[in-house]
């Protein structure tokens, strides 16, 4: 899909956007094809079907929504305690319980895009539960990460992955781990604000730019208002909405389907929407028990080990044991996961008995990631409707605040004290992080608001947001465990390592003539680098340019021709998951043949 490279070239970042699909993607395919539709309006304008929609969301609604924020807003300022210092600030003075921490993981993890995107999975033609096969690796790799990458963030106090990094590998290694994790932040935390904004507009039927103002202010009030004590305590009160919301939902939609639940396992079952394994042996499938068991641990490790937005949790903990138990326990996601995915499968069965309107057709057609929030305001009752959207709004505002806190943090500790002239008070410090929010919660929301451009003139935001991951998430994990592991390696080959990382995901993703160019200038330059850099040491130089060979051939050969005649490239042959080993491995190696020799404090 060359179109989502144009829109991230006109974002400025070249490495922004990739054409993996979402895990069990069928968007090609008509979600009313399931359906025997009634008054269908071909030619029926969304943004008409939208406001029709709309109306059905009463005034209890609403004000379940509207006592929600108050509520949590009043509750997270009384719980965030005294500021007096960065450490209270970003580490809550590291007393803060398990249970509150292991809350926020889950909340963090389950944004909105979750509550919207999982049922559409198992609803749409085609659809099943096979998406859970992914949580073998996920539980996999939070045990690696409690049991190992947790007692090396308590050998000494830090604030993030990046400062363990910069400690045992160089400065230098901090500062690029900071800006990978930045980019790849404001990137997909911004389409993710968008997202939680269509769930929004859903319900108030207006311009969705309200709904993104909405969102972006509300998180960044909570963040400035108390720092990382805030955010996991608001955390934990969406954690418990979010949960209720969803078995709520999958409540209402059982007793509104005749035959209860028997009749949708009958039905589900025979629809084929209630299968989970899948042992096929086809790499290009997303969605597949080797794929859970031998590609996501590596998604998980970075996602919950080196991503700050999640590892920013582990750092309050009282000790490294509390943070293990959180981390751990917060495979317990899994389960919301579940019930999500067993609610688009209860869509499927309801939606049988009970056709969509010609406005909820619309609106579904247009988008099948909007079949939840169709559900919640057409078919629940008042008040319980209020309640579940709730559950997804405080899912949108749980992942933002957390982007926030974190971005105040990595900006804190590496941009202001490389410009600061002067020592500043504790207090100060603490002020300076609260003005860091509020200019990332207006980049954000900025930028979200700049993603409904992205959508209407691009390709589907949801995969513009997943696909962010795939960029970062191999450098970070392959630095960190260059450091973490006894390699007694400084950061030299990461200067290499980690644009191969990024370049490497680029050849194995899409091709386009802007693509072939961007790729082919960017590894001739590093090679040429690395013989100014590297005289006299021919080994690293083969290590490197063995590597810069791989991509060109990834990007550039074509490996055969489809019937049409076109080119078909190394893109077709591996599914999104593996890319993520691919970009660790190629970072840890690179970073270890080519780093210098550092013994480590």
């Amino acid at each position: 899909m060359p179109h989502i490279l144009r829109s991230a070239l006109v974002i400025g970042l070249a490495t922004a956007s990739c054409p993996i699909a979402w895990p069990g993607d069928q968007s090609s395919q008509d979600p009313g094809q399931i359906t025997q539709q009634k008054d269908i309006a071909p030619h029926a304008s969304v943004d008409q079907a939208l406001r029709q929609i709309a109306g059905n969301f009463g005034w209890l609604d609403w004000g379940v929504i509207v006592a929600y924020l108050a509520f949590t807003t009043v509750l997270g300022a009384l719980l965030a305690g005294r500021q007096a210092s960065i450490r209270d600030y970003f580490l809550a003075g590291r007393r803060m319980p398990w249970l509150a921490v292991w809350g926020s993981i889950i909340a963090t993890e389950m944004s909105a895009a979750s509550f919207l995107i999982l049922p559409s999975l198992a609803f749409r033609p085609g659809g099943n539960l096979t998406y859970l096969q992914l949580a073998i690796g996920m539980i996999v790799a939070r045990i690696i990460i409690g049991y190992f990458f947790v007692p090396a963030f308590y050998e000494r106090e830090i604030y993030s992955p990046y400062d363990y990094m910069g400690s045992r590998l160089g400065e230098r290694a901090r500062k690029m781990a900071t800006a990978l994790f930045t980019a790849g932040v404001i990137l997909a935390q911004g389409a993710r604000i968008y997202i939680s904004a269509v769930a929004l507009q859903v319900i108030t039927g207006t311009d969705i730019v309200m709904s993104i103002v909405l969102i972006g202010a509300v998180s960044t009030l909570w963040t400035w208002i108390g720092g990382i004590r805030t955010v996991i305590w608001t955390d934990v009160i969406q954690f418990v909405l979010f949960t209720v919301a969803a078995f709520a939902a999958l409540t209402m939609v059982c007793f509104s389907v005749e035959g209860g639940l028997l009749q949708i396992l009958r039905q589900g079952y025979a629809a084929g929407k209630l299968r989970v394994l899948n042992t096929a042996l086809d790499n290009k499938q997303a969605l597949t028990l080797w794929c859970g068991l031998l590609a996501t641990p590596w998604l998980t490790l970075a996602s919950h080990g080196t991503d700050q937005m999640n590892a920013q949790r582990m750092f309050t903990c009282r000790g490294a044991p509390e943070a293990r138990k959180a981390i751990v326990w917060s495979s317990a996601s899994m389960l919301i996961t579940a019930v999500l995915l067993f609610v688009g499968a209860a869509l499927h069965v309801f939606y049988q008995e009970h056709p969509l309107s010609a406005a909820e057709s619309a609106v579904v057609n247009a988008d099948a990631n909007r079949i939840f929030a169709v559900f919640i305001v057409d078919a629940l009752p008042r008040g319980i409707s209020g309640l579940v959207m709730a559950g997804i709004l405080a899912a949108g505002i749980s992942t933002v605040e957390s982007a926030l806190a974190a971005l105040a943090q990595a900006t804190q500790s590496t941009v202001f004290k490389w410009l600061r002239k002067r020592p500043t008070t504790p207090r100060q410090d603490v002020l300076i992080s609260r003005l860091f929010v509020l200019f990332w919660g207006v980049a954000l929301t900025a930028f979200a608001l700049f993603c409904g451009t992205v959508q209407r003139h691009y390709a589907d935001l949801i995969q513009f947001a997943i696909a962010m991951t795939t960029y970062t998430y191999g450098g970070l994990l392959g630095m960190f465990l260059l450091a973490l592991l006894p390699t007694r390696r400084n950061d030299l080959g990461l200067v290499w390592g980690v644009p191969f990382s990024v370049l490497a995901v680029i050849a194995l993703s899409w091709h386009s003539e802007a693509t072939q160019i961007i790729v082919a200038v960017a590894v001739v330059a590093l090679v040429a680098f690395a013989f100014y850099l590297l005289r006299g040491k021919p080994l690293k130089i083969a290590c490197i340019c063995f590597f810069a060979a791989a991509i060109l051939v990834a990007q550039l050969v074509a490996v055969g021709h489809d019937g049409s005649g076109t080119a078909i490239y190394f893109e077709l042959r591996a599914a999104w998951p593996w890319l993520f080993p691919i970009g660790t491995a190629i970072t840890f190696i690179v970073g270890y043949v080519v780093g210098e020799r550092k013994e480590v404090g």
